[in-house]
């Protein structure tokens, strides 16, 4: 494996972040994953947009969308692979150990992991832990990650894939790495970036493409919703098969089906949206 690190490709077993950089001592830094088929990412302007939005938000330097191109392109073309896990991640840089930031500018890795595409359906539990819908980093795509690691564990240890979250006021929010969405009869909705949500690429898409609607959702609409189904950069667009306790039998959905093949479709034929 190939990483860029430093303005150049380095080898995995010789490139090294200083353990001063303040993505690792504090997590001031951002990321974005990026699906790459046959070595050829999706939707990376929408995702380098993303990424500059999220660094304003921290108020770290815009990003350099030239030098990330480059990157991306030349870890992609060292590592071909069928479905490969883009990740851009851009930090505060070397600095001291509080919160204050250094001077050395900041630190930006590109790296290419294999995957696989996911299964049609899959198990979601929610968790009594909240999203902040108006916290310092709401909305912003940061390495400041452990809230959704434990979420994620847990999901786990129920044999679920994914963790869902309410807000502070009791609404429907997002997973520890997905979007998601309900139907209600035979409506797409789903929480709206006010709820303290990220704004999904692969969210903005459905949406676009399907008609979905922006709903402030209570918790409870899990337990009634004709489907529910995900959506991330890895997911595409993923049914959900049961939540909690409660199974939703013939998962996916027609609704839900409607919008996954929509989502290939259109994905294919526009690699950059």
């Amino acid at each position: 494996m190939s990483i860029w690190l430093d303005g150049r490709l380095q080898d995995v077993d010789t490139a090294r972040v200083s353990v001063f950089d303040h993505g690792l001592t504090v997590g001031d830094g951002i990321f974005e994953t990026v699906r790459a088929t046959d070595g050829r990412p999706f939707a990376l302007t929408r995702h380098l947009d993303r990424l500059t939005r999220s660094a304003r938000g921290l108020g770290l330097p815009d990003p350099d969308h030239d030098e990330i191109r480059a990157a991306c392109a030349a870890v992609l073309a060292a590592d071909p692979m069928p479905l490969g896990r883009l990740r851009i991640t851009y930090t505060g840089g070397h600095g001291p150990l509080g919160s204050d930031r250094g001077t050395h500018g900041p630190t930006l890795i590109v790296a290419l992991g294999e995957t696989t595409r996911r299964p049609d359906s899959t198990a979601v539990i929610t968790v009594p832990w909240t999203r902040n819908e108006r916290g310092a980093l709401t909305g912003l795509k940061t390495t400041s990650y452990a809230e959704n690691v434990v979420a994620l564990a847990r999901a786990h240890q129920h044999e679920a894939t994914e963790a869902l979250f309410g807000n502070t006021l009791g609404q429907l929010c997002e997973g520890t790495g997905s979007n998601v969405f309900v139907v209600l009869d035979g409506e797409i909705h789903t929480p709206p970036v006010a709820s303290g949500c990220l704004a999904g690429i692969t969210r903005a898409l459905t949406v676009e493409w399907t008609g979905a609607k922006e709903t402030d959702l209570p918790m409870d609409v899990l337990a009634r919703a004709d489907e529910i189904f995900l959506t991330s950069t890895l997911r595409d667009v993923q049914a959900v098969h049961r939540v909690d306790d409660r199974e939703l039998p013939g998962a996916p959905g027609p609704v839900t089906a409607k919008a996954m093949r929509i989502f290939d479709e259109r994905s294919g034929e526009d690699l950059d949206p």
